[in-house]
């Protein structure tokens, strides 16, 4: 019967989201996938990979090293910023082939004063326009070929630069992200878990089409690749499509690491979260992350598992929900799913006062599936996306 087919396909399409599209990634990256060590290792910009080649590299003349300009968007930090800068100095690579740009998008204590203290080489004090907009303003400012870009509270181990630089030995690569990990969570915040799963995935997909997202602790453009994004939109989520559109390839580098502090509590995670699904719709349906033009078979495939399912799921469980309850005369196996639905629900909610890991991350996975909905909600109902943003410490 009709009811039928919908729920099994509406079921079969949430796992296939979270479990079979990594599987099936698994399988098309034996088949047809870059091996793993598939990387541009012959070139002089080849990434570092232990001590004595560090040594080796940093040997080499100026002129055969990429030019790096590292971008800190930074609104209200100054909490942070001083120590971020340390940071940015310590890093393995040649002070003389690096540029520090600290962006500070209006802000109105002393980031400004303190960032040009540290040793920033430019610092611009730009008026509120949002953080898109004050990278774009740093980057016509920077002289770096590779333009790298971070958040004022995400930490770089000192080898982090060269690994992620030198994916762009590769002439192939436009956009490179690293590895962020997750610290804190003792109020119950599961992402660092999911964080793990999700990178994963990513580098899976790196091996065979490409990444379908990124983030904004630690990640990279080639200079000619940068385009400038409407100052309503996320570099994260709108560069790896919109350069893979233009020719370039949107790599994962895991080896690359920045550590950030993530919000302590679940409620924190779910107010992030919301405040990224309100543009999210945006991305998919204004400019144009769903339309194929562009896209490779096997890039096409990523995008519509990967991010289309992932951000249908609230509303997959809903139908599935929903139809369970007429399907429940019709044998004993939709009692058993209604009964694991309700498991799931009841866990979720013991979850946010009982510290048991499975409760804990029942009670992470319905409000982070919640806060896409609810995303939605805030762009229908109250329209266009902001694009203000909160100082970073503040929301992790």
């Amino acid at each position: 019967m009709a009811l039928e087919v919908v729920f099994w396909v509406a079921a079969g399409l949430i796992v296939y989201a979270h479990l079979g599209y990594p599987l099936l990634l698994r399988a098309l990256v034996g088949l047809f996938g870059e091996r793993d060590d598939a990387r541009a290792r012959d070139s002089a910009d080849a990434r570092v990979r232990d001590g004595a080649t560090r040594l080796m590299e940093m040997a080499k003349p100026n002129d055969l090293i990429h030019r790096v300009s590292l971008i800190i968007p930074a609104h209200d930090e100054e909490t942070v910023i001083e120590r971020k800068l340390a940071n940015a100095r310590a890093l393995d690579y040649p002070a003389a082939q690096l540029e520090v740009v600290v962006a500070s998008d209006g802000s109105s204590d002393r980031t400004v004063e303190l960032a040009r203290s540290a040793g920033a080489d430019q610092v611009l004090d730009l008026p509120r326009g949002g953080k898109v907009a004050a990278l774009n303003a740093a980057v016509r400012q920077a002289t770096g070929e590779i333009l790298v870009f971070s958040d004022a509270n995400s930490y770089w181990r000192p080898d982090a630069l060269g690994r992620l630089v030198g994916r762009f030995a590769d002439e192939r690569v436009g956009y490179a992200c690293g590895q962020v990990r997750f610290e804190g969570g003792e109020g119950g915040n599961q992402e660092g878990l999911y964080w793990r799963y999700e990178m994963g995935v990513r580098s899976l997909e790196t091996r065979l089409a490409g990444i379908t997202a990124g983030n904004g602790g630690i990640y990279a453009v080639r200079r000619e690749a940068y385009i400038e994004l409407d100052p309503s939109r996320g570099q994260d989520i709108g560069f790896p499509f919109e350069l893979t559109k233009r020719g370039w390839r949107a790599v994962y580098e895991p080896e690359a690491v920045a550590e950030e502090k993530m919000a302590p509590t679940v409620e924190g995670e779910f107010k992030r979260k919301r405040r990224m699904m309100w543009g999210l719709w945006d991305v998919m349906l204004k400019w144009g992350m769903l339309d194929p033009r562009g896209y490779g078979p096997a890039y096409a495939l990523e995008i519509y598992s990967h991010r289309l399912l992932r951000y249908l799921t609230p509303w997959l469980h809903l139908i599935v929900f929903a139809v369970n309850i007429p399907l429940l005369s019709h044998g004993w196996v939709y009692v058993v799913t209604m009964a694991l639905q309700l498991a799931l629900l009841a866990a979720a909610a013991l979850g946010r006062f009982i510290p048991i890991l499975p409760f804990r991350i029942a009670y992470y996975y319905v409000t982070v599936t919640a806060s896409i909905a609810v995303g939605l909600w805030d762009r229908l109902r109250a329209g266009a996306v902001p694009i203000g943003w909160e100082k970073v410490e503040g929301t992790r």
